[in-house]
């Protein structure tokens, strides 16, 4: 099963504060670890929302609204998308991973939706589609 592991924003990410010397040679060691068990497929950080933007869909229209956004706990400060054999196994490799940031902080692990999770809606037309799109996604790496 493939997943989206998120790191959860800070205060202190949201205001742009970059990690230590020290915490990025765990996390390198940590990703180290889990390029080397073929489970990580990629990974990164992400800018404060200060710099991001958000489009809302409602009746047909699209707004914009630049960031920062409230809430920080809310927000996302990276992510790796990973493939593992179960959830359990994805606990399992965030149980060892380095505290992304010093004082409270969180990550959420979420399977991401396959094909086949769509059930019928997924036409076999639809299949090919996302199949030919994934090959060439894959082609460019």
């Amino acid at each position: 099963m493939r997943c989206m592991v998120m790191v959860r924003a800070t205060a202190e990410s949201e205001a742009g504060v970059m990690p230590s010397e020290k915490l990025l040679r765990e996390m390198t060691a940590f990703n180290e670890e889990l390029v080397k068990a073929g489970v990580m497929l990629a990974g990164e950080g992400l800018q404060p929302s200060a710099r991001g933007k958000r489009v809302y869909f409602a009746g047909g229209g699209r707004s914009v609204v630049d960031g920062p956004f409230a809430e920080a706990k809310e927000l996302i400060a990276g992510f790796w998308l990973w493939q593992v054999r179960s959830m359990d196994e994805a606990l399992e490799w965030v149980r060892r991973c380095p505290a992304p940031f010093e004082g409270e902080c969180s990550i959420e692990i979420r399977p991401l939706l396959e094909a086949e999770d769509f059930g019928e809606a997924m036409t076999p037309e639809l299949r090919a589609a996302e199949e030919r799109m994934r090959g060439e996604i894959a082609g460019k790496t």
